[in-house]
């Protein structure tokens, strides 16, 4: 590539060879909390499962805030979310990472899917996909990861997206091709996994900002991760982050999902099932020894509740004890 972009690509894929190849056989785990409101125990438990399952094995663990989300980052969240993992005596190497101060590096990656056919510029607004995958036609796309399923509008429509904003008068967001409706892998505590992948889904969106799925490979790879460890409502992705691993030429993590911490609906821990938040129980005197207790129960890691740290559970940590279904949180007796 003779632009800009990549030049960029070039020096960071080669970056990334560079510490690999110095890293091999090393256990890197991460964190990576989104600062979008406080931590409440589902979020607890699996970062105290992921920082168990590196650390555990003689591990890195690096701490990365994902704070791209635009309008849903809340102001002083960044700070009380590493105040919480402190309590919870989870700690990290090196410096904390912050994904707002990585935008080059996904843009770069955006532009070599670009320049390889392997993306390409989509001006369908939201209301347009609904609109076009409920229309009556032969092989309905039906419903995937984000809603309706993308039916294929803008392939092959811009050549670039200066192109479909002049033809349009709309900003484009980025869509990776997709020509497959599933791939397979092998899950750390699930075992095989057959995903569905659900349609071209967007990598960069329209104000330039990289989606989820994209920036979370660009970071995983550019900071050495082998295991990807988060609870299975993310799993959906997987299928769909492992494309963009391959599609850039970089070297893919294991992926390990851990059941959810629901509440008495069966749904995922939130505001409806009371105040879980980490902030909440240290307002209200809890100790972390008992918090961190009740999640090892919870886990299967502790038979009873008795007060322990984190670094005690490392000992005998074994992934195999955990529950394989979703464990309730709601009904705790921490207060």
């Amino acid at each position: 590539l003779g632009s800009r972009h990549g030049r960029t690509w070039r020096r960071y894929v080669e970056r990334v060879l560079l510490l690999m190849g110095s890293a091999s056989g090393t256990i890197v785990g991460r964190l990576a909390p989104s600062p979008t409101g406080v931590l409440h125990l589902g979020n607890a438990r699996t970062f105290l499962l992921a920082w168990l399952s590196a650390r555990s094995r003689g591990g890195t663990v690096l701490l990365r805030i994902e704070d791209i989300d635009g309008p849903r980052i809340k102001a002083g969240a960044t700070a009380q979310t590493i105040e919480d993992l402190r309590w919870l005596g989870l700690d990290w190497d090196g410096e904390v990472f912050e994904q707002s101060s990585r935008r080059a590096l996904y843009r770069a990656a955006c532009q070599r899917l670009l320049d390889a056919g392997l993306a390409y510029p989509c001006v369908c607004s939201r209301k347009e996909v609904d609109e076009a995958a409920s229309a009556p036609h032969e092989g309905a796309q039906g419903v995937g990861l984000d809603g309706p399923v993308y039916p294929g509008t803008c392939r092959g429509r811009f050549a670039s997206l200066e192109d479909a904003k002049q033809q349009t008068g709309r900003d484009a967001s980025l869509r990776f091709l997709v020509d497959q409706d599933q791939l397979a892998f092998v899950d750390g505590f699930r075992g095989r996994e057959r995903g569905d992948i659900a349609g071209d889904f967007v990598v960069q969106k329209r104000d330039g900002e990289p989606a989820y799925q994209l920036a979370v490979v660009v970071d995983d790879a550019a900071q050495e991760v082998t295991e990807v460890f988060r609870a299975d409502d993310l799993l959906p992705s997987t299928p769909r982050q492992l494309l963009v691993y391959r599609a850039l030429g970089l070297s893919e993590p294991q992926f390990t999902h851990v059941p959810l911490v629901v509440g008495q609906d069966g749904l995922r821990l939130a505001k409806r099932h009371g105040d879980t938040s980490l902030r909440h129980f240290r307002d209200q005197g809890v100790r972390s020894e008992d918090l961190v207790s009740y999640l090892a129960v919870l886990s299967g890691l502790r038979d009873e509740l008795s007060p322990v740290t984190a670094r005690e559970l490392l000992d005998g940590f074994d992934l195999r004890k955990l529950p394989r279904v979703p464990v309730r949180g709601d009904d705790h007796a921490l207060i």
